[in-house]
C-alpha cells in the first residue's frame, strides 16, 4: 500500500507540474522586462526602416520605368533618324551622280565646239631686242 501512495504522489505532483508548465507563469522579473520592451522597440525602428526603405524601392522602381519609357522613345527615334538619314545620304549619292553626269555631258559639248573654232590668238608686241656694242 506504501507503494502505490507512493505513486499516487508521484502522478499527482507529476500532474500538477504539467499543468503549471503549460498555463505558463504570469511573473515576469524586471531585466527580462527590460529586455523585452528594448525588443519591442528595436522591432519597431525596424519596421519603421523597412518601411521606409519600401517606398524607397517603390520610387526607384517608378525612376527606372519612367527611364526606360525614355530609352525606349529614344531608341525608336533615333531608328527613325537613322532611316531618314539613310534615304537622304542614298538622294544625294544619286544628285552627285546625276550631277556629275551632267557636268560631263556639258562639258564635252564645249570642248567639240572650240575645237571647231578657231582659237583667237592675241599679238603680243616685243619690245625691240638691245643692240649689241662693238667692241
Amino acid at each position: 500500500m506504501q507503494v502505490r501512495m507512493a505513486r499516487m504522489v508521484y502522478g499527482l505532483g507529476a500532474l500538477m507540474m504539467m499543468s503549471m508548465a503549460v498555463s505558463g507563469c504570469d511573473y515576469w522579473p524586471p531585466a527580462l522586462q527590460a529586455q523585452i520592451e528594448q525588443l519591442q522597440q528595436e522591432a519597431q525602428v525596424a519596421t519603421a526602416e523597412r518601411a521606409k526603405m519600401v517606398a524607397q524601392l517603390n520610387e526607384s522602381n517608378a525612376a527606372k520605368q519612367e527611364l526606360q519609357a525614355r530609352v525606349d522613345d529614344l531608341t525608336r527615334s533615333n531608328r527613325e533618324l537613322t532611316g531618314r538619314m539613310s534615304g537622304l545620304e542614298q538622294t544625294l549619292m544619286a544628285e552627285r551622280e546625276k550631277t556629275s553626269r551632267l557636268a560631263k555631258a556639258a562639258s564635252k559639248p564645249v570642248s567639240a565646239k572650240s575645237m571647231a573654232k578657231p582659237a583667237v590668238k592675241k599679238t603680243v608686241k616685243k619690245s625691240p631686242a638691245p643692240k649689241k656694242r662693238a667692241a
